[in-house]
């Protein structure tokens, strides 16, 4: 049985996360969309990195065969090799891919690549683990982490050397040797033993969100302590630990006045309604309504010029037009997967949004900052984009301000938490019956686009983008005219 260096980490997190992944594998949750676009920058992150030490040899990924790619290093390394691509060398239960290494004179270097933008603790542990691994093999001289630079805007062709930036972690790394030593032991003979009998807590979710989780916390009940809202996570542990889980544990517990809303009405099962103040919210729109969202994409490397690594840009947009007798209007627009979809925005959205009326969004500081990237790419467009970001209303007010509170919101007031409780029973609002289901789902898909060949494949991939953002606003506007309904002194 062999340590990586990310089961390592695992390990450093649970020692029961990772004996199940050694163990019961079946128990994970499968990675979801926001992990998988994850793995998928962290590839594409380590493949350009590697374009930083030219002229490498790479050793052939084969997790069934890893003695052949530690076979391989030696061999690259005894031909006089100098820079080596996922090294890969073992060294008793221990086992390391190095992302780049580097010959120096007598000595070696070593280089890990990650996509995040900033040294982060558990990157040191990670080298910290390549340096003890390696140095068995290896005269080693220096350990580097290699990570974006967020400081870097693309103009013409993508510049490598100003998109890393490259920090020296020697120092740290080898000052952690013996932790890690003291930390390695009692992992490798847990691995041996049975499954380790460990709580939940805040390892759950720090620094990553276990992947048996689920697992984990089946036992605990819906809804429970850990649903209240803005509760921090310390708080939440030490009541479940005093057995105080369920809601009803909790009403004499000392609350602000969202959690006793949240525990009142989910014990009642009934809404709360505060109908002046929602009155006063509804009447401070103007016709005619505009309910708007967009869709982002951020990403690790630059495409096009004038964007800085993770730059959030819209891609596409729906909007509804809600007029004062009811009449309501639909547009949007998709960009082309193949161009700055800034521009296409810019000057579609500049003529789909007239001069009065409200816009609606559902957090508005989202959508305003959507259209601050939009104007800054389009000076023909600016001003006219600038001047609607005074006219927003947000829909997440009535919620967050306890105007009315639905049982089912379970303290969540995002759309898809907002939408079933109020409409329990409405197909056409229904999030499940879309191929494209969440933002980052479709973040995923629009880059997606580019990568298929097949024109009809890309033609269904765009209807199904467009289907998700169009619920996206036509939710709004159910949400909009319930409240309505609600603040109706008929009501």
């Amino acid at each position: 049985m062999r340590l990586s260096k990310s089961q390592y980490i695992r390990g450093l997190q649970c020692h029961k996360a990772l004996w199940q992944y050694h163990y019961r594998r079946e128990r994970m949750t499968a990675p979801d969309a926001s992990r998988q676009a994850l793995f998928a920058s962290g590839h594409e992150v380590g493949q350009l990195a590697q374009a930083l030490f030219p002229g490498g040899r790479q050793v052939a990924f084969d997790y069934q065969r890893i003695d052949l790619m530690i076979e391989q290093t030696a061999g690259l390394i005894d031909s006089g090799v100098d820079i080596i691509y996922e090294a890969t060398f073992a060294s008793g239960d221990l086992l390391v891919m190095a992302d780049i290494l580097l010959r120096a004179g007598d000595h070696w270097h070593f280089y890990e690549v990650k996509s995040s933008t900033r040294v982060k603790p558990y990157h040191l542990h990670d080298a910290a683990f390549q340096w003890r691994v390696l140095g068995d093999h290896l005269r080693l001289g220096k350990a580097h982490i290699v990570h974006i630079d967020t400081r870097y805007r693309r103009h013409g062709a993508l510049d490598l050397h100003q998109l890393f930036n490259i920090v020296d972690v020697t120092d740290p790394v080898t000052q952690m040797q013996a932790e890690l030593e003291s930390r390695l032991e009692p992992m490798l003979a847990m691995l041996q033993g049975g499954e380790p009998e460990i709580a939940i807590g805040m390892q759950c979710d720090s620094p990553f969100e276990c992947d048996f989780k689920a697992w984990c916390w089946q036992a605990v009940p819906q809804p429970s302590v850990f649903d209240l809202r803005r509760l921090p996570g310390e708080r939440k542990f030490e009541l479940y630990r005093q057995g105080l889980v369920e809601y009803r544990d909790l009403r004499q517990q000392q609350l602000d006045p969202a959690q006793t809303l949240q525990v009142n009405t989910a014990l009642t099962g009934t809404a709360f309604i505060d109908v002046r103040r929602l009155a006063d919210f509804i009447a401070s729109a103007s016709y005619p309504i505009h309910f708007l969202d967009f869709e982002t994409l951020q990403q690790a490397v630059p495409k096009f010029d004038g964007l800085q690594p993770y730059q959030q840009i819209p891609f596409q947009y729906s909007l509804h037009i809600l007029h004062r007798h009811g009449e309501l209007e639909h547009r949007e627009i998709l960009a082309d997967e193949a161009s700055d979809p800034r521009p296409a925005l810019a000057a579609r959205l500049a003529a789909d949004i007239g001069a009065r009326g409200s816009i609606v969004a559902h957090s508005k500081s989202t959508e305003i900052r959507a259209i601050g990237a939009l104007a800054a790419s389009c000076d023909e467009h600016a001003t006219t984009l600038q001047a609607m970001t005074t006219r927003f209303l947000d829909l997440l007010t009535p919620f967050r301000g306890l105007m009315y509170y639905h049982p089912d919101f379970n303290g969540n007031f995002s759309i898809k938490s907002i939408l079933p409780a109020m409409f329990p029973h409405d197909q056409d609002a229904d999030y499940s019956n879309l191929a494209v289901q969440d933002g980052r789902m479709a973040m995923n898909e629009y880059a997606r686009l580019a990568q298929l060949e097949d024109p009809g494949q890309r033609r269904q991939l765009r209807a199904e983008l467009l289907a998700y953002c169009r619920l996206d606003t036509l939710a709004m506007v159910k949400i909009w005219q319930a409240l309505e309904q609600l603040a109706s002194p008929t009501h």
